[in-house]
């Protein structure tokens, strides 16, 4: 599924070219893209929308137009937009064609389906994202003590709590994994038992994979591609995710893998002990002194 990064590299590829333009003609081809709206009115809408921004929250597209209207875009597991100025060739998977006024196209492909696309009235794009989505991770309001806010009380493992977009807007299986790795924190960890330490390490190390993550312009594993069809590199640079059995990168230790919230979880088992070294120190030193301990300090 892309995740931040992915979409954000979508975002970077599509922002020159779409910025200005007008959507000329629109061919929604598949119902389920923006159900339960009849394919054919949301084409009708949509055309001669003029785009004035391309922005991402999370891991939604926003195409602002200059109307006050949103086009709001999820790619879900597989989708996808590509731009061309030549013809189009034949493709089963593809959901839905815009042609611009320039003459060439944005067309969106899904393989199975699940991308949805939602267009919002002025107004509505806030409240709509506000529900359904939390902090963004690179923005410069994201600090570790709002890190902390957000998994204060939170009983279940960090990687549950970091995968749910309220806590985190953007993160997503691969990026967890290799944060938590980043960060030295086992991913069953109870999010709530991370000391302040803890929550500095894994907030540089949020960031700082989504960072490499954009910089290779994503990860292609699958069905994820640019705009323009080229792929991203992120996969060749994984520390852990996908790695089981293959020694990591720090230690040398093979490459665990369990599974969190029925998603497969790749870790190293010793970088990442699954209970933190200082609380294993601090509840030593808590326990009352054995029966003969006690004995001699009378």
């Amino acid at each position: 599924m892309p995740e931040l990064p992915e979409v954000e590299t979508v975002r970077a590829r599509l922002e020159p070219v779409l910025t200005g333009r007008r959507f000329e003609r629109v061919e929604i081809h598949d119902p389920r893209l923006v159900r339960p709206y009849e394919p054919a009115e949301v084409a009708a809408e949509l055309e001669g929308e003029r785009v004035a921004a391309v922005e991402r929250r999370g891991k939604y597209l926003i195409f602002r137009f200059e109307s006050g209207r949103v086009l709001l875009i999820h790619l879900r597991m597989t989708g996808s937009l590509r731009h061309t100025s030549g013809d189009l060739a034949e493709d089963p998977h593809r959901r839905a064609v815009v042609r611009l006024d320039n003459g060439s196209d944005v067309a969106y492909r899904d393989v199975r389906r699940f991308g949805t696309w939602l267009l919002l009235e002025p107004g509505e794009l806030e409240p709509y994202l506000g529900a359904r989505v939390g902090e963004e991770p690179l923005d410069a309001l994201f600090t570790a003590a709002r890190l902390g806010e957000r998994l204060a009380r939170r009983r279940a493992p960090i990687k549950s709590a970091l995968l749910d977009q309220r806590t985190l807007a953007g993160m997503g299986n691969i990026y967890v994994d290799e944060a938590l790795w980043r960060a030295k924190i086992h991913p069953l960890r109870a999010a709530e038992s991370l000391d302040r330490n803890e929550l500095r390490r894994l907030h540089k190390a949020v960031r700082a994979a989504l960072e490499a993550g954009i910089a290779r312009q994503g990860s292609t594993l699958r069905d994820y591609a640019l705009p323009d069809g080229d792929s991203g590199s992120m996969q060749h640079e994984f520390k852990v995710y996908g790695r089981e059995g293959e020694p990591c990168d720090r230690c040398g230790t093979p490459i665990s893998k369990t599974r969190v919230a029925g998603r497969g979880t790749w870790f190293c088992s010793t970088c990442q002990p699954a209970q933190a070294r200082n609380a294993q120190a601090a509840s030593s030193s808590s326990r009352p002194p054995s029966r003969s301990r006690r004995q001699s300090s009378v």
